[in-house]
């Protein structure tokens, strides 16, 4: 039986930032504006090519869910990472 992923994060607080973070980042790597962060998914599967809907995803292979969520996941530390990195570069001066 499969477990149900919570999304949770350690601060609660952050929800709200973390919100707009994954909406302008993935609207970057996109190339389009996106209204809102639970449409970010539904983006990332249409430009993969996989079959996905707002709602009742039970068919969606494992793999599939894997590279939407990848795709997600990967830009949005790849954008943490470079502006952790502009931080410190700014704070050294």
């Amino acid at each position: 039986m499969a477990r149900k992923r919570k999304k949770r994060l350690l601060n609660p607080a952050a929800r709200q930032g973390m919100d707009l973070l994954k909406k302008n980042v993935m609207g970057k790597a996109l190339g389009k504006h996106i209204a809102s962060p639970d449409d970010v998914s539904m983006e990332v599967a249409k430009q993969l090519g996989i079959p996905f809907q707002e709602r009742g995803n039970g068919e969606l292979k494992a793999e599939d869910a894997g590279k939407i969520g990848g795709a997600i996941g990967g830009s949005m530390v790849k954008e943490l990472v470079r502006m952790a990195e502009a931080s410190l570069a700014h704070n050294r001066k």
